[in-house]
């Protein structure tokens, strides 16, 4: 009796052990349940407030939401600041990402080969990824200093500069930041910098999966240089190039510390973008309603392009 008594209630603490282990379903809803709440607190709900301010006149002398329709919108439309800063974000963000692939992808295939002191190359080559943003940008601040300049120094002592008919002019310093195209180019240069050892590593990662059996196979076939390079590891690691481009220009589109650290958006606007105009007309302008309504202008845009660049690397991926 007693026996058969704790057969009785054994089997069915087994059998519901069991089956809530054998629950696939259910134990992946309580797996991803935190990073949903993560989500939810840390984007969410703050993407919510962002549509509720956009709609409505609160400043930070007024917190009170007062709902005005699409008035904010129209009246960033007008705004000849806002224009330029679409444009400057655009080009920002293409042209950057643009070398930022090219230049990963060089990396990356140098450092696929064996060589002397391959460890130190990986380390330079990461070492700007893993520098404090700040810290980094501030010293090319200093880099680029419109009278101290080391850049400008090498400059002349190589007889491009501070002399007439010398290359690059006859003036001492090329004020980096202080000329509107220089400016723009500098940002660039700077963020290219800051996000090239994040995409080499990316890129590494779908140069390393590649079988060696297919590269041994295209050498023999004949296909070696460039052909191997434009027939056979780009198409194959064209999903990964895509993820280093959709990360790229999300991040690029929604960063504003190295055009904020160096240019505050000048000279006259010239490099100001939508994150850092955000900034300054929400934040330092107290208008939080108007600063809401630009930084929610560009979610359509991203939400496109993150949709269209991974279908992409998915057909790509399944041919």
């Amino acid at each position: 009796m007693n026996r058969g008594y704790e057969g009785t209630v054994a089997a069915p603490y087994e059998s519901t052990s069991a089956g809530i282990k054998d629950r696939q379903g259910t134990l992946a809803r309580l797996m991803i349940a935190p990073a949903i709440a993560y989500i939810v607190a840390l984007i969410g709900i703050p993407f919510v407030m962002a549509i509720l301010y956009s709609l409505s006149d609160v400043t930070t002398g007024d917190p009170s939401v007062d709902l005005v329709g699409l008035r904010n919108y129209r009246e960033v439309f007008n705004d000849p600041v806002f224009r330029l800063s679409l444009k400057n974000t655009c080009l920002f963000a293409l042209v950057s990402q643009t070398l930022v692939i090219v230049l990963s992808r060089i990396l990356a295939t140098l450092l696929m080969k064996e060589f002397r002191g391959k460890w130190l190359a990986r380390f330079l080559v990461m070492l700007p990824w893993t520098a404090p943003i700040a810290l980094g940008t501030i010293g090319w601040l200093w880099m680029l200093d419109s009278i101290f300049s080391p850049i400008d120094w090498l400059f002349r002592r190589a007889g491009l500069l501070g002399a007439p008919g010398d290359l690059l002019g006859p003036m001492t310093n090329l004020y980096w930041l202080g000329e509107p195209v220089l400016a723009m180019a500098s940002v660039i240069f700077v963020h290219v910098w800051r996000l090239l050892p994040l995409a080499t590593v990316i890129q590494l990662a779908g140069l390393s999966s590649i079988s060696k059996e297919i590269l041994e196979a295209a050498e023999v076939d004949g296909a070696a240089g460039w052909r191997k390079t434009l027939e056979i590891t780009i198409p194959l690691t064209l999903p990964i190039i895509g993820i280093a481009f959709l990360f790229g220009l999300v991040f690029t589109f929604t960063d504003m510390t190295v055009v904020y650290v160096l240019t505050r958006g000048g000279p006259v606007h010239s490099t100001q973008v939508l994150s850092t105009w955000t900034f300054f007309k929400g934040i330092e302008g107290g208008d939080l309603a108007q600063g809401a309504a630009i930084s929610l202008f560009l979610f359509p845009v991203l939400a496109g392009v993150a949709a269209l660049l991974l279908r992409m690397a998915r057909r790509a991926e399944v041919t």
